[in-house]
């Protein structure tokens, strides 16, 4: 995994998202959370827990059940010089604020003619593999990500999740940060010191010369597995993590596109309409040229998300569908 270089710590992303949090609270007073829970339970998958003993429960607050008002009075605090870190427990609950997202924090900026800084961060959790049923198994960063004046992350590691926490905090416009429930546990070295990871920059996490993969979150890891498991058949697979959806960092994916000359792209989104179309859509143009064959889309079906363990899997491309999608291009 990608990180910077000195000395670093072994850390799962749930640690690495509470510890960072708990250090840009300490870094700047104006920082503070709010969402369902998130004070005594430690909100959703309990990763906050125990930043309200630190920072007390002015500054870790409990919500009504209410995402229009979490987010409406986030954005009025973060007009008015506070810079707010919502949680919304779940991506699909992020319909319920839709007005406040869509019509209000997304344009503001640009309706005050760029006088006026929205610093705000929400935080919300794609799912898939947790066998949570419809509501609460989804990714739906492609769906903010396609709305002008939202910054869209995406974390998959503990080092990138740590650099752009810290980014979207310390940014003056409104940025979506979407985790995901499959990676919460994943560890890997972080970096001690402070550092931002550049909204808007990719990062090539496994370097290889025959087929690129470009990968989101927890299907970065099924990608790095998928290429550690070719690599002993003598397939040398790039992996590229986006880290950003939105602004997308073409440069890096294109570059590695054009070298390889195959390219797969997979994520948890659908496949009608999801991020795979954008990415594969702007590998075809910036590397025609130097692609030997069609991009390959790896995603979920275009259906809800069955409750039934079974039919989950059946539909979710893990580690084996990579394999094969390679192994159809090499």
């Amino acid at each position: 995994m990608s990180a910077t270089a000195g000395e670093s710590e072994e850390f799962a992303v749930r640690d690495v998202i509470n510890r960072t949090l708990g250090e840009e609270m300490e870094r700047d007073d104006r920082v503070y959370i709010q969402g369902i829970d998130v004070s005594g339970r430690g909100g959703t998958s309990n990763i906050l827990k125990g930043l309200d003993d630190r920072f007390g429960t002015d500054r870790v607050r409990n919500t009504p059940i209410s995402e229009v008002s979490m987010v409406g009075s986030a954005l009025g605090a973060a007009a008015t010089g506070m810079r707010p870190v919502v949680e919304v427990m779940y991506c699909g609950f992020l319909g319920v604020a839709g007005d406040q997202l869509l019509n209000q924090v997304a344009k503001m900026r640009y309706m005050f003619g760029g006088e006026l800084d929205l610093p705000m961060v929400i935080r919300t959790k794609n799912v898939m593999g947790a066998n949570a049923a419809a509501q609460h198994s989804q990714a739906l960063h492609h769906w903010l990500a396609a709305i002008p004046g939202l910054k869209v992350v995406c974390t998959s590691t503990p080092a990138d999740t740590k650099g752009l926490l810290k980014a979207a905090v310390r940014s003056d416009d409104p940025v979506m940060v979407f985790e995901h429930g499959g990676v919460y546990n994943r560890k890997a070295p972080v970096p001690t010191e402070d550092y931002q990871y550049e909204i808007g920059k990719a990062a090539i996490e496994r370097r290889g010369e025959d087929v690129t993969v470009v990968a989101t979150q927890n299907q970065l890891w099924n990608a790095l597995e998928a290429a550690e498991r070719l690599a002993s058949d003598g397939i040398s697979v790039e992996v590229v993590n986006p880290r950003t959806i939105s602004p997308l960092d073409t440069e890096t994916i294109v570059e590695s596109a054009r070298k390889t000359g195959r390219c797969v792209v997979v994520d948890d989104t659908p496949l009608s309409y999801g991020t795979q179309s954008q990415l594969s859509a702007v590998i075809s143009e910036g590397a025609f040229w130097d692609l030997d064959l069609p991009v390959k889309r790896l995603g979920v079906d275009n259906v809800p998300i069955p409750f039934s363990p079974t039919l989950e899997d059946e539909i979710i491309p893990g580690t084996d569908e990579i394999v094969d999608e390679i192994l159809d291009l090499a």
